[in-house]
């Protein structure tokens, strides 16, 4: 296994593999660090592996040989339950449950970590300001809100415990292309202010420019290169020069960011 490489890493795949329940290796020997604070997108087709490995840090699935490490301990070493409250999970359709307000959608893991109700509502009020709802919606139930106020009260779920990693997995993927570029434009910003640690999975070169310290390019199981978005879009690797032609402007897309 390839050595820990200090202190900068918050977390390591050190010869990862992963096979199928059908035995297909979807992928092995995946080594891939991410650094304290940045923003990694993970980038690749339906089926590259992007997914399996986001969810191999949080044990949601288990590697097949190989070590995944959280902070420099292996996650297999890590009380399970411990470590998913540790760190935030997005996911495209959000995941509220329907029978909560959003006050106790927001405020579920807090109280399981034995939170004071003063503290809970204090942190759901900071959160729903965060992500510029208004907090009357605290009462309401996922149902009475739209696509857009869904997924941040998703995100902000994930935050509410104030983890410092953060796994997304196509977070805005569903919402209507106004909606989804402003709310990557928000938590762009959320995360440059907070300095979260988060690993965000995507099949879209724009939101992977947009958003990636570094973008981690995926095929068919193997990892192509792991490069700065500007690095990117001068990348000689075939498959991100297709990525490029494909969805072209990416330059314009790096200049949106503004400065960090």
């Amino acid at each position: 296994m390839q050595p820990n490489t200090g202190a900068a890493a918050a977390i390591e795949f050190c010869d990862v593999a992963y096979t199928l329940p059908n035995g297909r290796v979807l992928f092995s020997g995946l080594n891939l660090e991410v650094r304290r604070g940045e923003m990694l997108v993970m980038l690749g087709r339906s089926g590259s592996g992007k997914t399996t490995a986001l969810k191999l840090i949080n044990r949601l699935l288990e590697p097949s040989a190989g070590e995944v490490r959280v902070n420099g301990t292996s996650v297999a070493q890590t009380d399970v339950i411990r470590l998913r409250r540790s760190i935030g999970y997005v996911i495209q359709d959000v995941g509220l449950f329907p029978h909560y307000t959003v006050e106790r959608n927001i405020g579920l893991v807090p109280r399981i970590e034995g939170w004071d109700e003063g503290r809970i509502r204090g942190r759901v009020t900071e959160l729903l300001k965060l992500a510029g709802l208004d907090d009357k919606l605290a009462r309401r139930y996922p149902h009475e809100l739209s696509g857009g106020q869904r997924q941040r009260v998703g995100v902000v779920r994930a935050l509410a415990a104030e983890p410092a990693i953060l796994l997304m997995d196509e977070p805005f993927g569903a919402l209507d292309a106004l909606s989804r570029d402003q709310l990557q434009r928000e938590f762009l910003a959320l995360q440059q202010r907070l300095g979260m640690t988060v690993v965000f999975v995507t099949h879209d070169l724009h939101e992977a420019l947009l958003l990636g310290s570094r973008i981690a390019l995926m095929e068919e199981g193997k990892l192509e290169c792991v490069v700065s978005p500007e690095e990117f879009l001068r990348s000689s690797n075939p498959l991100a020069a297709a990525y490029v032609r494909a969805f072209g402007n990416g330059a314009n897309v790096i200049a949106k960011r503004g400065p960090e």
